[in-house]
């Protein structure tokens, strides 16, 4: 069992550097789950193999109130009022036969010449970023999720921490 570190956590640290604290006058930021506080993608002590860490269970233990909104702003540039649909879609990583991209929601706004007003949409991670498996299963896929309007795109990691806790009598 090791710690899997992010691609950016590479490219900060030199190989050779087996310093195990921090240093924050170098900007070296420790190594093990005993002095890293940054980003991982598995955490020591998680027992999923990559293979089968390919998504997780969307079901409600795993799944309450994980949910985050997004707030757009749209003006009409033009010289006549008008409307227009917002549409919200989601590209999931490429496993299970993922689609490349789906619908999570739309909104329409009505806006006169030049005025502005914000869209809002609310994503439940695990109503709107799931997908089915080849068996049928809801997952949520752990990995990098695309979110994009138009040509407006923003990228989000999914990832799951496993926490085990042990009961001991007293």
């Amino acid at each position: 069992m090791d710690s899997w570190y992010p691609q950016s956590y590479t490219e900060k640290v030199n190989m050779t550097d087996m310093n195990m604290r921090p240093d924050p006058t170098t900007g070296y930021p420790g190594r093990t789950y005993r002095f890293y506080k940054g980003d991982t993608v598995y955490t020591f002590g998680h027992e999923c193999r990559l293979s089968k860490c390919k998504s997780i269970d969307a079901v409600e233990q795993t799944c309450k109130n994980l949910a985050f909104n997004i707030h757009l702003r749209v003006t009409n540039r033009g010289t006549k009022g008008g409307s227009h649909t917002v549409l919200l879609f989601s590209s999931p990583p490429s496993v299970h036969g993922a689609p490349q991209k789906h619908l999570l929601g739309f909104r329409k706004v009505h806006l006169a010449p030049r005025q502005q007003s914000v869209v809002r949409f609310g994503v439940d991670v695990c109503k709107d970023l799931s997908l089915v498996d080849e068996v049928g299963n809801k997952k949520v896929a752990l990995g990098q999720h695309v979110l994009h309007v138009g040509n407006l795109k923003h990228s989000l990691n999914v990832s799951f921490t496993f926490k085990l806790f042990r009961f001991m009598k007293r």
